[in-house]
């Protein structure tokens, strides 16, 4: 099993390596984005809880733009069946989530370096809350975008739905996503993050339980 989750991860990784379709499309968007906001709030002081929803509205919106190709990909190229036949329900699923979960972190990391970068009225006053945020939200982020997108890789209109679908599962992790980037900003103590930081790890722990659950069914059907 370990070996087959293996394998479709480094083939997931290949395939982006050799497109660069997530990478670039959310690099495209998060200079836009990103550059839009600087711009419109050139000579306004932006508070630590404009940045942190901000922050947050660019991170849902790149997740959206990059993370639906993972199962949407074997569909469009006819690939679908040859994994199954070469891999297991479950094999294939964690493979998948391995792979959302790299991804994740990366597209977060460059948004965050491209929002920080443009946006200068604010700072990170407590770096450790924040990269805990930052690296869970991702975690959370990939779990539900993984299952989300194997439930929309059969739809007809798949780029309409994967944000439709995905914003109201996503939407309890923004909430405490934004809390957490909002009390980094502010120089709040670790400690007190603490009750976001278990709500952010049950969402993540929950979500894949369920997906580890009704993946076959998703899958196959």
């Amino acid at each position: 099993m370990l070996n087959s989750i293996l394998a479709v991860f480094l083939k997931d990784i290949r395939s982006e390596i050799k497109t660069r379709y997530a990478l670039n499309a959310v690099l495209m968007f998060v200079l836009t984005a990103v550059a839009v906001i600087a711009f419109s709030s050139a000579g306004e002081k932006i508070t630590n809880g404009i940045a942190a929803s901000m922050l947050w509205i660019v991170l849902f919106f790149s997740a959206m733009t990059g993370l639906q190709k993972s199962f949407v990909s074997e569909e469009e190229r006819g690939t679908s069946l040859l994994l199954s036949l070469h891999a297991p329900s479950l094999a294939i699923y964690f493979g998948k989530l391995l792979f959302n979960m790299v991804l994740t972190s990366l597209l977060y990391g460059l948004a965050t370096i491209a929002f920080f970068v443009f946006i200068n009225d604010v700072e990170i006053r407590s770096p450790l809350l924040f990269w805990t945020s930052f690296l869970l939200g991702s975690l959370a982020t990939a779990s539900a975008t993984t299952i989300i997108a194997a439930i929309i890789a059969k739809a007809n209109t798949k780029a309409a739905l994967f944000p439709v679908l995905s914003f109201p599962v996503l939407l309890p992790l923004i909430l405490s996503g934004v809390e957490t980037t909002y009390q980094a900003l502010s120089g709040v103590a670790f400690a007190e993050a603490r009750n976001n930081f278990q709500i952010i790890g049950a969402y993540t722990v929950v979500v894949i339980a369920v997906s580890f659950m009704l993946f076959d069914f998703v899958w196959k059907d």
